[in-house]
């Protein structure tokens, strides 16, 4: 049975991902913001286990891991929670900027060097959920690309470093994705949200799992998902 620590198993593509993967019957830890939303993690996914540490400050991820009980191995860590704000260049604040780069970028970091270890013993797989913004930025979406442009490099960094160790690293770039996220989007650009003109999350958790799949023999570095519709 394989164990996967996921971050980002509420909503959206992560609560897709977890839930294909509980279905099958793979070992689940579910990183959790605080004790009540471990709580709602719990009551989700019978059975899972569950982890606190906050994304947003991630200088006290290490610490928050140190509390816990953690597995001696991890068939895979994947890094699916983030956040968003649009605006502007010149009218973002460093608030703004650093609430982006905490938990896209700098948590990301954070959690994979703290669990490498674990990934190694098992020649597992990192897999980060970047964005279409990862790859191109538009206007308004400065500093969530500034931070998805930032993991796509720690991606491929990794990649590298770790190939001797037998750890796989893959990004997945999905497009606009209805969800949670995908909502607080449309209201910040003054739009009608309207969830069918956008990807569902379980084709993106497809992809992911394909990547998560695939034979040893082969890797996926890059996968790009976009609306067919």
């Amino acid at each position: 049975m394989a164990t996967h620590l996921i971050t980002g198993a509420g909503s959206g593509i992560g609560a897709a991902v977890a839930r294909r993967l509980h279905e099958r019957g793979d070992d689940l830890l579910l990183l959790a913001r605080d004790a009540g939303r471990a709580k709602e993690l719990a009551s989700l996914f019978p059975g899972a286990r569950t982890l606190v540490g906050d994304l947003a400050n991630p200088d006290r991820l290490s610490w928050a891991l140190a509390q816990q009980s953690v597995p001696d191995r991890l068939d895979s860590l994947l890094h699916i929670a983030g956040v968003i704000d649009l605006g502007p260049i010149g009218e973002l604040t460093p608030k703004t900027w650093h609430s982006q780069l905490n938990v896209n970028l700098v948590a990301p970091a954070e959690l994979t060097r703290l669990l490498l270890p674990q990934l190694r013993i098992s020649h597992g797989q990192v897999i980060f959920v970047n964005s279409g913004a990862g790859l191109s930025a538009n206007a308004q979406w400065g500093a969530y690309a500034a931070s998805k442009h930032g993991l796509k490099a720690l991606a491929d960094a990794l990649r590298q470093e770790e190939k001797p160790h037998g750890v796989r690293v893959t990004s997945v770039y999905p497009g606009r994705t209805a969800g949670p996220m995908q909502a607080k989007v449309h209201q910040q650009e003054g739009k009608e949200y309207d969830a069918a003109r956008w990807i569902d999350p379980e084709s993106v958790a497809t992809a992911l799992l394909a990547a998560l799949d695939l034979p040893r023999d082969a890797q996926i570095d890059d996968v790009t998902v976009r609306p067919g519709r």
